[in-house]
């Protein structure tokens, strides 16, 4: 199996997971880079998979149904249009000889969901494919859901295994990594993913996927329970008109720092 990241728009990556002769795509936003990609390879669009409604997501769907010979699969609780089949938690999709579990992780949207391949049988590393809900280094803005609804959600990705790759949506590593490190700044590890994350952007080249063990080592969103992250946001709450005390739980520290990271500039 082979993954590879299209990318779209200004930052944004369509996932493109083939065979060799038949492929599946996560969240095309815009046709025109899968469309070019297929063609450039041979490949048959045997499925696409949708975590949730956005238009930078969903809006190729329309235009890639002419050359689809599968099913477009996602979410169930957004309203998609062209959906095939809606998947909650629990249900798992076969596509390409592969089997995807379906997570819901609500918060940036209300009915987000991702697709996570355990055991590929190749024998490769498990693939998470989790739309806007975790970055490298970061997570989604919580457009729909509660700080409660996206920690919950974070938590179920963190808990996947290590070495399982995960496949984000977006480039918004580097950005993300400034205000990581803004907020953890003697995080060692973190220094050497800027590093390594800025040589890659040197040559052109993606950030992602990264991987769940690393990003409990470097995300803020997924270490709001430890100390220099509850530090952080104390002080962070303490200019502001609504402290946080110092034993507050991991919710309302998870709170103020995804809040930081919208305000941080």
């Amino acid at each position: 199996m082979k993954l590879v990241a299209l990318p779209a728009f200004s930052d944004n990556y369509i996932w493109m997971l083939h065979d060799g002769l038949e492929a599946l795509v996560v969240d095309p936003g815009d046709a025109a880079p899968v469309l070019a990609a297929l063609a450039d390879t041979g490949l048959r669009l045997a499925g696409i998979l949708v975590t949730h409604h956005h238009a930078d997501h969903v809006g190729g769907l329309a235009p890639l149904r002419p050359h689809l010979q599968g099913p477009v699969i996602g979410t169930g609780s957004e309203g998609i249009q062209g959906l095939d089949r809606q998947v909650v938690e629990g249900e798992s999709v076969e596509l390409l000889g592969q089997r995807f579990e379906v997570i819901e992780v609500p918060g940036h949207t209300a009915g987000h969901v991702a697709f996570f391949l355990r055991d590929p049988t190749d024998g490769s590393a498990p693939i998470l494919f989790c739309g806007d809900t975790l970055f490298s280094g970061g997570c989604g803005r919580l457009f729909e859901g509660t700080p409660a609804q996206m920690l919950d959600s974070l938590d179920k990705l963190a808990a996947l295994p290590g070495d399982a790759r995960v496949c984000c949506a977006h480039e918004y590593t580097l950005s993300n990594l400034k205000f990581a490190q803004a907020v953890d700044p003697e995080n060692e590890d973190l220094s050497d993913y800027v590093a390594r994350c800025k040589s890659l952007r040197e040559q052109a080249l993606p950030t992602l996927p990264s991987s769940i063990a690393t990003e409990r080592r470097i995300n803020p969103f997924l270490r709001a329970d430890e100390a220099a992250l509850r530090q952080s946001a104390v002080q962070r709450a303490s200019a502001s008109t609504t402290p946080l005390a110092a034993n507050a739980d991991r919710v309302a520290v998870f709170a103020t720092l995804r809040q930081w990271k919208n305000e941080y500039r």
